[in-house]
């Protein structure tokens, strides 16, 4: 009697926490990465966040590696998805006043 309460719980906890993690995992990065794709082709910039964060830290004079930078670009693409225009802004600063001088 108490199997049949428990099988069903079971089996809606295990397909929670499943769909939980795969929305975690998976598709909070997909979407996070399409959202900052679009906004790049939205202001007509060509580079891919990589790219920008690579440059944008080149500028400030550190040198990172390409894990380093994956790690940077996941960060800043789930948590803080304006980062990329602003770390662009100041690539694009930097160059105009180099070109400046």
């Amino acid at each position: 009697m108490v199997a049949v309460l428990i099988i069903p719980i079971l089996i809606v906890a295990v397909i929670g926490v499943s769909s939980y993690l795969v929305y975690t995992l998976l598709l909070r990065d997909l979407l996070s990465k399409r959202s900052i794709t679009q906004t790049l082709k939205k202001y007509n910039i060509e580079k891919t966040p990589f790219q920008i964060i690579k440059e944008y830290y080149d500028n400030k004079g550190e040198s990172l590696s390409n894990q380093e930078i994956q790690k940077l670009e996941k960060n800043y693409r789930q948590n803080e998805p304006e980062q990329f225009l602003a770390m662009y802004d100041a690539i694009r600063d930097n160059s105009k006043s180099k070109e400046e001088k």
